[in-house]
């Protein structure tokens, strides 16, 4: 039997809402599954509801016992930290360059992993000043 994370479609018509699951490969994608590790909204509102929640624990589980993961699944768990970037593909795709941005996986917010450097800029500002 072949694991697979994947994402099950609810939600209604326009409106998808997935859930990340641990699956067999055999069944049918909104079927018979063996554990819900989250969620992923691609759609949040306006009121800066979450984009996605997962269980990082089970997730690292099912990754360590062998669960493969879809190729969105994958992005997702890249995004959150938790795999590294997926291989490019640059054949037979089309659209821009690849956001390889980390996401923060409660808020959905990107997040910005460069750390200003104040005491380099403080000394180039007085060096200047005199």
């Amino acid at each position: 039997m072949v694991v697979r994370i994947r994402l099950a479609r609810f939600g209604c018509k326009n409106r998808p809402f997935y859930r990340v699951m641990a699956a067999d490969s055999r069944s049918p994608r909104d079927g018979k599954h063996l554990e819900v590790l989250g969620y992923y909204n691609p759609l949040p509102g306006q009121d800066g509801g979450k984009r996605m929640g997962l269980n990082f624990e089970r997730v690292k589980y099912w990754l360590s016992v062998g669960a493969q993961p879809s190729e969105r699944v994958q992005r997702i768990l890249f995004r959150a930290g938790l795999l590294p970037p997926p291989p490019l593909v640059a054949l037979g795709r089309k659209g821009g360059p690849r956001d390889i941005r980390f996401v923060d996986p409660m808020t959905g917010c990107v997040l910005d992993l460069e750390k200003p450097d104040t005491d380099e800029d403080e000394a180039v500002d007085e060096s200047i000043s005199e």
